[in-house]
């Protein structure tokens, strides 16, 4: 797996060794980059934005982003078995310093009340088998931290069935192989 574009195009990100970390693939990322850059159904200026990647696993969304130039990312990730992989995936980004890692389970009740952010992009990649989805969603709303213009993108299995609560509104849906990617906003 490699970084697709921007200032580390080409460069190798480590993968972990253990079946409990599911990497984003490198097809579906780049169709993600390219809703993003391109879809006129939401407004978000990838360069201007400040990204949650929750479930960062190795980190290779975040990594995405930051290459693409982002002002800031907050990697949120609490599975020893893959920390040490995101640390040194980002410490050979030598030249950044722009991200925080946040060692913190994602469902503890106060994970996100010290985000001192608006986020522009809250990218959420749960385990496939984990059925938390709508507790994560309650808590990103009930703290405010996505931005008003901000959008919600969350990878999932391509079968499973996900409905959200009226206060989001489905933007857009893609299936790329096994994964289905979900668009998201909150509805004021």
């Amino acid at each position: 797996m490699r970084i697709i574009s921007g200032l580390f195009k080409g460069k190798k990100i480590l993968q972990p060794k253990d079946g409990e970390t599911r990497p984003l693939k490198d097809l579906t990322k780049e169709s993600i980059f390219n809703i993003i850059r391109h879809s006129k159904k939401f407004q978000v200026n990838l360069e201007n934005s400040i990204i949650l990647d929750l479930f960062s696993g190795v980190g290779s969304f975040g990594i995405e982003c930051l290459s693409r130039g982002v002002k800031h990312v907050v990697f949120f990730e609490n599975y020893k078995g893959v920390l040490p992989l995101l640390k040194r995936n980002l410490k050979n980004l030598e030249k950044l310093n722009n991200y925080e890692i946040i060692e913190k389970d994602v469902y503890n009740r106060s994970a996100f009340s010290n985000l001192k952010k608006k986020f522009n992009i809250i990218y959420i990649d749960p385990p496939f088998k984990d059925k938390n989805l709508d507790k994560i969603l309650v808590s990103i709303r009930q703290e405010g931290i996505l931005d008003k213009k901000g959008i919600i993108i969350i990878h999932r299995h391509k079968k499973e069935k996900v409905s959200f609560d009226n206060k989001f509104n489905v933007i857009e849906e893609k299936k790329y192989g096994i994964s289905k990617i979900i668009f998201l906003n909150v509805l004021n």
